[in-house]
Parts: C-alpha cells; sequence; structure tokens
C-alpha cells in the first residue's frame, strides 16, 4: 500500500469514527456549531504553544484535534443538508486552483510578492467590496492588525523603505507625548502599536510570537528572582525597588539573556 493510500485510509477510518460518535455516543450527538467553536479556539492555540515550542509530537497531537473539528463541523452540516467533508474539500481545492493561476494557468510571476499581489486581486474579483474583508472582526487585536497589513502590503500600499517605516514610529511617538486628554492618548498610543507592528511586518517578524517570548522570558526571570529571594529567606513584599533590582539582575545572569 502507497503512502497516499495509507492516508486516505486514515482519513476514511476517522470520518467512520465520527459517524459512529454522532450515533452512539450522548456528548457527540449533542454538540453544535455554537458549542464546538469555543473548543476549536482552545484547540488552536494549544497547536500554537506546541509550534512554539517545537515539540513535534505535540504539534501532531493537537493536529489531530483539529483535523477532528474539522470533521465533527461537516459532519454536523451534512445532518441538514447544508455541505459535507467532501464539498468542504472540493470548495479548498477549487479556491487553490483559482487563486494559484501561476501554477494551473498561464499567469507569470516573479517572487513571493507578485503572488500574494495576485492574491488579493483575484479576492476583489471574487466579489469583495475590499481586500480587508477577510480580516475577521474576532481575531486578537494584535494579530489583525499584523493581517491587515499584510493585505494592504499585498497590493502595494506601504512605506517605501525601513527608514519610512522608523520616521512614522516616531511621529506617533511625538503625537502621543504633546497630547493631554486621556481618551486621545489612548488612541494616539494604538497608532503606535500599529506602527510598530508595521515595523515588524518589514522584518518579516511576527510580533505576536516576539511578544509571547517577551512573556515567556520575563515569566522566567521573575520566577528565578521570587526564588533567590526566597532562598534568603526574605520577603518578596517587603523589599525596596533596589534590592529588587538587584536580585532582578542576579536572575538575568543566571538566563544569561
Amino acid at each position: 500500500m502507497s503512502t497516499r493510500e495509507k492516508q486516505l485510509e486514515s482519513f476514511n477510518k476517522l470520518l467512520d469514527i465520527m459517524d459512529q460518535l454522532r450515533e452512539e455516543c450522548p456528548w457527540d450527538k449533542k454538540q453544535t456549531f455554537q458549542s464546538l467553536k469555543d473548543l476549536t479556539l482552545e484547540e488552536t492555540y494549544e497547536l500554537l504553544e506546541a509550534i512554539e515550542n517545537k515539540d513535534f509530537e505535540e504539534i501532531k497531537k493537537e493536529l489531530g484535534d483539529l483535523m477532528l473539528h474539522l470533521v465533527f463541523y461537516s459532519k454536523i452540516a451534512s445532518e441538514s443538508d447544508k455541505f459535507d467533508i467532501g464539498d468542504v474539500l472540493n470548495s479548498i481545492c477549487d479556491k487553490l486552483i483559482y487563486r494559484h493561476p501561476h501554477i494551473y494557468g498561464s499567469v507569470n510571476v516573479k517572487d513571493e510578492n507578485d503572488v500574494k499581489q495576485n492574491w488579493e486581486k483575484l479576492k476583489l474579483k471574487e466579489g469583495r467590496n475590499s481586500v480587508l474583508e477577510g480580516v475577521p472582526s474576532s481575531l486578537p487585536s494584535m494579530i489583525k492588525a499584523y493581517r491587515i497589513l499584510d493585505k494592504v502590503k499585498g497590493i502595494g500600499f506601504d512605506f517605501k523603505n525601513e527608514s519610512e517605516d522608523i520616521n512614522k514610529i516616531i511621529e506617533e511617538f511625538e503625537e502621543f507625548e504633546n497630547e493631554n486628554d486621556l481618551e486621545n492618548k489612548a488612541k494616539e498610543f494604538g497608532d503606535i502599536l500599529f506602527s510598530l507592528i508595521n515595523f515588524a511586518h518589514r522584518q518579516n517578524i511576527n510580533p505576536e510570537n516576539a511578544l509571547e517570548k517577551t512573556n515567556r522570558k520575563f515569566i522566567t526571570r521573575f520566577q528565578t528572582m521570587e526564588y533567590l529571594i526566597k532562598n534568603k529567606n526574605l520577603e518578596i513584599e517587603n523589599l525596596s525597588l533596589n534590592e529588587l533590582n538587584y536580585f532582578w539582575d542576579e536572575a538575568k545572569s543566571i538566563h544569561n539573556k
């Protein structure tokens, strides 16, 4: 049996299991699109964490959990004749073929930027009124900002170079400093964050991933600092800022960075 045949056999097995669970399991029988969506989000974040940790065994498991959810949604939809898993797969196949005319058609491209620009233009031809229609409103703000920038840069709406990116960040900082009204100050701070995310995009840095690495680094250092303080039989809440900074620097030296 070829690798492809084994893969198809495994997929068929999952479909058979889903059919049986939907018929016989009290919990699975009760699930709906609404009841599953929060669980799907949780599984997605668990996958992202596994990817961040480069834990391939865990990545495999989390991909399986997400695959189950995709099959689950399709099964529920098929019960009311909305669509089934075949329709889902045919839909994505048709989309991929249509949006890759440089592979399945006669369009020539120079690089990945040409591919992205063609992708966004083709989506507009599909009936979308805006390049930004594909950005879900429910995305976390930082991820949403990155996707917005990814979309508009895909059709060439961008600063010319890194220097202009930096000038924009400086401009936004100055506007923030010159604003006294708290509500307006918050808006200006949002502009600072947006300009920083724009700069990250040019550097091919995902700001969400970068911030998460900093979060983890801070947690590790802070917990090390707490350990050092306890090891000296001291109470953290009784220490001065100078004393806390001393233990913080010691924790940083332990982790080298």
